[in-house]
């Protein structure tokens, strides 16, 4: 009986019979979102009503003089951040007592601010008021002449030569007291052809991209090895990057434990928890538009340069400082529409990088921090270079400046956008830690196979590491190693290519102890070391962007053994560059 009762009790919903239920759910659902009838209110009370007249004169007011307020809200700003700075410029003259350094202190702030306001005034007052009367006036002639200029064969053949010559007089002049060092310009010239002769599409590369990265990456060399001040000013700003990424670590110890993040270190609860850090990050900035703006400004600045587009020059600079997996966060809109091409620049960069977050840890094996840095910025412009060597464009970019995607907010504020971001890192650390299992158990499985056969000749010792040790021993010789010493730097980037750097790193750091590498074959070996080159890291890098883009998954599966040994290649051509560049293998 009961159950009779509650069964026509459910036939009624409200007093609708349940033929007219139907008709309730499409009266309550619009687009999969339930209305909710707006009850009527009106205020009670003198106090109530008087509150309510106040609220709505407000947000009248605040409606119609939002620009006035805007301004108001901007100067009062820029007085309290201009108190602040006089405040502590009293302190640092009277109480502090240090030296002005640039990446320290008083020092830093005014470094920072004056970032920050030469950006401002450029943007907001040079480029608004007097933007369009200079590219009227100046650039768009300049731009014309060199059009015009560019279309004559002898033209290009006169100013190549020129570039050409410039560079041979100067490393005549800078290499004739030590001419061991030209030994390394085999090593260059040897990995280009290499590039060429293996390249996807030969009669396709676009020679200008090539050309321009190689000699922007030999400009950083010359600023950044040759030049103390710029070397110091990237540690600088290197370490800062390196400082921010590492407040993800606080998160990670208050979930893990001291033990485990810090003390331990292990790689899953140390670093990996840093990229859901660093996502709710990009979540915020793209959400406020900040990454779109700073990715069409940049992307305009390098691509009238390579002839790039933006996702592969923002990946190229993002990789400098940040991670393989956190610089791939920064174009995460647009990975799923990139082509092949623009995808191999994204593997190869990652590849021939290191994260921001490891430079304490080679730096503790012994590795010098400045060539540390020094390096991961050189890959940037040799990214474009060999990666675009290897696999030249051959489709129309959706990516580029001009027809780049905008960014569709998804949410409705920048709570939601954190709270997002944060949670969408789950889905990338898992698909990391599987290709990370999988490839190092692969790995192991390949070394005991070869352990074995070699066990039956007398020899169990033999490994991937030992085989590739030999086979890098002429290539060590053309980037500038002492013969006696190739088998030693062999060894150390077999074994990068075949574990980690991680590992190539720390038996560095033993030879350099007991001294049985040069400074020279130090420098060489750095630059060798510092990338992402190695088969874990492929599995990361194909299961980071597979979780973003699922679409690409077998794009990426078909890249990834190209884009491993472009990654080589530009690491290589960076130990190259440091061996012409740096006098003596000096690390002073």
């Amino acid at each position: 009986m009961a159950t009779e009762d509650t069964r026509k009790r459910n036939t009624k919903l409200d007093g609708f019979e349940m033929s007219d239920a139907q008709k309730k759910d499409e009266f309550n659902e619009v687009n999969g979102k339930i209305n909710h009838d707006l009850l009527d209110y009106e205020p009670n009370g003198w106090f109530e009503v008087t509150l309510s007249k106040m609220g709505h004169s407000t947000e009248d007011f605040i409606r119609n003089n939002f620009s006035a307020m805007k301004i108001i809200s901007l100067f009062i700003l820029n007085g309290l951040v201009i108190g602040f700075f006089f405040a502590c410029m009293y302190y640092w003259m009277y109480h502090d007592n240090k030296p002005l350094e640039l990446c320290n202190g008083f020092g830093s702030l005014i470094a920072f601010l004056g970032i920050i306001y030469f950006f401002l005034i450029y943007f907001q007052v040079i480029k608004r008021f007097f933007g369009k009367w200079f590219e009227r006036t100046i650039w768009s002639r300049v731009d014309n002449i060199a059009s015009f200029l560019w279309k004559f064969v002898l033209f290009r053949w006169c100013l190549s030569l020129a570039i050409v010559a410039a560079i041979g007089i100067f490393l005549y002049m800078d290499t004739r007291d030590d001419p061991q060092r030209l030994t390394s310009l085999l090593g260059v010239s040897f990995l280009l052809i290499l590039g060429f002769v293996f390249s996807l599409h030969p009669g396709r590369v676009n020679w200008r991209t090539v050309i321009v990265g190689f000699l922007m990456q030999f400009l950083f060399g010359l600023i950044f090895i040759r030049w103390d001040s710029g070397r110091l000013a990237l540690r600088c700003f290197s370490d800062k990057v390196s400082t921010f990424l590492s407040y993800g670590v606080e998160g990670a110890e208050f979930v893990f434990g001291e033990l485990l993040v810090k003390n331990e270190q292990v790689f899953a609860f140390s670093t990996l928890p840093v990229i859901f850090f660093f996502s709710m990050l990009v979540e915020v900035l793209f959400f406020w538009g900040a990454l779109h703006w700073f990715c069409l400004k940049l992307g305009r600045l390098l691509q009238s340069a390579t002839k790039t587009t933006v996702c592969e020059s923002i990946i190229a600079v993002g990789n400098m400082f940040l991670g393989m997996t956190e610089s791939i966060l920064l174009i995460k809109p647009y990975i799923g529409v990139m082509t092949a091409s623009e995808l191999h620049v994204v593997m190869s960069s990652g590849f021939a990088t290191i994260s921001g977050t490891m430079l304490a840890a080679y730096i503790g094996f012994g590795a010098e921090p400045a060539h540390l840095v020094t390096a991961s910025v050189m890959s940037a412009p040799a990214a474009i270079c060999f990666s675009k060597l290897m696999y030249p464009e051959t489709r129309r970019s959706l990516t580029t400046v001009d027809n780049i995607p905008p960014v569709e907010r998804q949410d409705q504020s920048a709570l939601s956008a954190a709270t997002r971001g944060a949670t969408n890192g789950i889905n990338l650390i898992l698909n990391i830690i599987a290709n990370l299992v999988a490839f190092v158990a692969v790995i192991a499985f390949i070394n005991g196979f070869i352990s074995y056969c070699s066990g039956l000749l007398g020899n169990p010792d033999i490994n991937l590491e030992w085989i590739f040790g030999k086979i890098f021993i002429p290539l060590c010789w053309l980037m500038g190693v002492p013969w006696e010493e190739c088998e030693l730097v062999g060894s150390l980037i077999g074994l990068k290519t075949v574990v980690n750097e991680f590992v190539a790193y720390q038996r560095m750091g033993e030879m350099k102890r007991e001294g049985l590498l040069s400074p020279r074959s130090e420098l060489i070996a750095t630059y060798s070391l510092c990338g992402f080159t190695n088969p874990s890291s492929a599995g990361i890098m194909i299961g980071a962007i597979s979780a973003m883009a699922p679409n690409q998954r077998e794009t990426l599966s078909s890249l990834a053994v190209r884009a491993f040994f472009t990654g080589c290649g530009i690491c290589f051509m960076n130990a190259c560059l440091a061996g012409i560049l740096m006098p003596d293998g000096s690390f002073a």
